[in-house]
């Protein structure tokens, strides 16, 4: 897009794991931006073995380490990502990952941030057992393309980024614990997730205010209130899309995209209270 506004330019992204691999692609197809990688110490908002938490939200935390990468290159456009792992928000004894990306635009005012939750993730921990096979273990993860940290029975980490079989043997004794190392460049699965969600980025960003031109058009709300197909009172279904503009207060609204315009009788508190 050369008649875009961020077409020849560059945007810093802080990071030390690589991500610029998954993240410049899209971004330099879809608008012409050039990702410009800033080595700035990120372990410093927040690490997966946690020896230092996350201070606020996933968001937060991508936003604060975009205008860390900025203010370390100087330039006016900065990029980061931040995931989170745990158990999926609503499939029973299944692992979830989400990954939020954040975009600043300092001369706009502008602070994008998306995220995307996603079941495909290797996330997952194994305590080493005497007699027990670990094997199992490491072909579910993906080992050795997808690397471990091992921790001791007190939780201290004593290896990160752990890919082969002679590293590995000497660590997985009795009481030791094996996790999945989620940094992305010793994650493939997770560098995907990364990429799939810079090109809704890309398309966020390609998208422009109907009203000033800026940047980032796109959802910012949901408008509930989607009617009952029995009784036509009010449910909390979804009725429409709310899209907003991140520089002026411009707001427009549009049918959701599955084309549903009534909600099931079971989910309404008139027919079903």
């Amino acid at each position: 897009m050369p008649d875009h506004p961020y077409s020849g330019l560059r945007v810093s992204l802080a990071t030390q794991h690589g991500k610029a691999r998954a993240l410049a692609p899209p971004l330099a197809r879809r608008l012409g931006l050039i990702v410009e990688p800033v080595a700035i110490a990120t372990d410093a908002f927040g690490t997966f073995t946690g020896t230092t938490l996350r201070a606020g939200t996933a968001a937060e935390a991508a936003l604060a380490k975009a205008r860390a990468g900025m203010a370390a290159s100087g330039l006016d456009l900065g990029l980061a990502s931040e995931g989170s792992f745990g158990p999926h928000p609503w499939l029973p004894f299944g692992a979830g990952g989400v990954e939020t990306l954040a975009f600043v635009d300092a001369p706009r005012g502008l602070e994008l941030t998306l995220s995307a939750v996603s079941r495909r993730t290797n996330f997952a921990q194994h305590e080493v057992t005497d007699g027990g096979d670990i094997a199992p273990f490491l072909t579910r993860i993906g080992f050795p393309s997808h690397a471990l940290v091992v921790k001791g029975p007190d939780g201290a980490v004593l290896a990160t980024g752990v890919q082969d079989m002679a590293t590995l043997s000497p660590l997985a004794w009795p009481g030791n614990r094996l996790e999945t190392d989620m940094r992305a460049h010793m994650n493939p699965t997770r560098m995907a997730a990364i990429r799939a969600l810079a090109g809704r980025l890309a398309a966020r960003l390609g998208t422009r205010c109907p009203a000033c031109g800026a940047p980032g058009w796109g959802q910012v709300d949901l408008l509930r209130g989607l009617p009952c197909s029995s009784c036509n009172q009010p449910t909390q279904g979804v009725l429409a899309i709310i899209d907003g503009c991140g520089v002026c207060a411009h707001r427009g609204k549009r049918p959701r995209p599955d084309g549903v315009t009534a909600a099931s009788p079971a989910s309404c508190d008139w027919c079903n209270p």
